[in-house]
């Protein structure tokens, strides 16, 4: 078995470790991410920071690279080739319904599976359990209350109105898939004997949009269970062929596909810490702290960081100046001046023996299109990561907050093709390998106010000094 994520960000392995992550999608990089040993094999789209079209041509583009070597797998290595069955397709999202949902499942549909007709079933799932993400009776829950009323739901690219999952697809299929339509794996039906459940999925109308409940593990285990019992080869003898599903998830269903077969952490917990580069002389490397979420969650951990360790020194992007030097004439000299400025500040920081913070001004600027305010972000994710990977190599270690902003750091910022994920520091912060280089990628809608300075005291204790889980070659 091989379940193949294509990720809309790069915190979608944030309960899973031992695999590797792609930055990029060309045919060698994922040829190796199929030979790799993991069941795992994660595809960063990080399509979640573009808008609709260049997503749409994004996600083809790593389906259409990923049709062509499975075909040249299948002519040239039969033995791989049966290793990767059933090959499981998930688009991995945002636990809080933020993205291009239903349109990049629909990408992969029609690229991988041969379109609308080409598939069984499509799987709404975005429980999350360690981060209080629940579904029950087909309501999406955010600590037990419902998801749309929370900040999340108010996005300025990606808000919604309602936590009906139901009609939550409807709303974002423009009525193409009306609520009515939509079924409901229950509970209850999940805490069934498995073959009911089983027989239950076998039975679904071919093309069906189903919702998925789950509030304990135990729910996704059983869910994952009868899915792949019908995905696989051997179903052919009892259900007259295996089925062809697609799932739509948040992290936690993937931890129920592949266990046990992921099996323990290598390295967990504090023990990730001592990953932390040093020099040439034996001393730990110092840190930076990058954050560039703007959700008040993010603001709230960078207030506590700030309050709470006078060690750290904040060096602030004003967005607003930055949006109107990108609008005004010869950006290019001015935005290059301003950078200079900044780096300047970061490298007395760290002279100063002090941890860097590199943050955006809080608060999301008011833009006049989507388009603009997609453009401001990239901008502004490319040039944190410009910065940071200048200092990178006199760093220890690079805490990064925001998905968009974990991944134009690894890719650009450090210019990594893939990434070696190690494991999770604290629940649902994953540290990955970029090169020698420890990252942990914090997502944007996670933890608590403390957590942000939780990380930064892992990342700084001095512990022995463990050898890396073995990744792919990727910086």
């Amino acid at each position: 078995m091989k379940v193949v994520v294509f990720d809309d960000d790069p915190t979608g392995s944030q309960t899973v470790h031992g695999c590797p992550l792609l930055l990029r999608a060309d045919a060698a990089s994922l040829r190796q991410g199929l030979q790799h040993p993991s069941p795992l094999l994660f595809v960063l789209a990080n399509s979640r920071a573009l808008d609709p079209g260049a997503a749409v041509e994004r996600v083809a583009g790593i389906g259409r690279s990923l049709r062509a070597v499975l075909a040249q797998i299948a002519d040239e290595d039969a033995r791989l080739a049966a290793r990767l069955q059933p090959l499981v397709l998930v688009s991995r999202g945002d636990s809080t319904l933020r993205g291009h949902f239903p349109l990049e499942l629909e990408v992969i549909e029609q690229e991988l599976l041969g379109g609308p007709g080409g598939v069984d079933a499509r799987f709404l799932v975005p429980a999350f359990l360690p981060g209080g993400r629940t579904t029950v009776d087909g309501i999406h829950l955010l600590q037990g209350q419902p998801v749309h009323t929370s900040a999340f739901a108010r996005d300025g690219l990606f808000g919604y109105s309602t936590s009906d999952l139901a009609a939550y697809i409807e709303a974002k299929s423009g009525g193409r898939v009306p609520a009515a339509a939509v079924q409901h794996l229950t509970l209850a039906e999940l805490e069934a004997e498995p073959e009911a459940l089983v027989a239950r999925l076998a039975h679904l109308e071919p093309g069906a949009w189903v919702v998925v409940d789950a509030e304990r593990p135990q729910h996704l285990a059983a869910f994952a269970a009868a899915t792949l019992a019908l995905m696989a080869p051997a179903a052919a003898a009892r259900w007259g062929r295996p089925r062809r599903f697609l799932f739509q998830s948040a992290a936690s269903l993937l931890n129920a596909l592949v266990e046990p077969e992921l099996g323990e952490p290598p390295l967990a917990g504090a023990r990730l810490a001592a990953l932390r580069r040093h020099d040439s002389h034996g001393r730990p490397g110092p840190g930076l702290v990058l954050v560039g979420s703007h959700v008040p969650l993010a603001d709230a951990q960078l207030a506590h960081l700030l309050a709470g360790d006078p060690r750290c020194r904040l060096i602030e992007i004003e967005v607003d100046r930055l949006a109107r030097v990108l609008e005004g004439p010869a950006p290019s000299e001015l935005l290059a001046s301003l950078e200079a400025a900044w780096l300047a500040r970061l490298r007395e920081a760290l002279a100063a023996g002090l941890t860097p913070v590199l943050a955006s001004s809080r608060g999301e600027l008011p833009c006049r299109t989507s388009s603009e305010r997609r453009r401001l972000g990239l901008e502004l994710a490319a040039l944190m990561a410009r910065l940071v990977g200048a200092l990178a190599p006199r760093l220890g270690f690079v805490i990064s907050k925001g998905g968009i902003t974990s991944h134009t750091l690894l890719e650009s910022g450090l210019g990594c093709s893939s990434v070696a994920l190690q494991g999770q520091l604290l629940p649902g912060l994953s540290l990955v390998l970029a090169g020698d280089l420890p990252v942990l990628t914090c997502p944007g809608n996670l933890g608590d106010a403390q957590t942000l300075q939780q990380a930064l005291v892992l990342m700084q204790a001095e512990q022995l000094r463990p050898e890396p889980a073995p990744g792919p070659p990727g910086c």
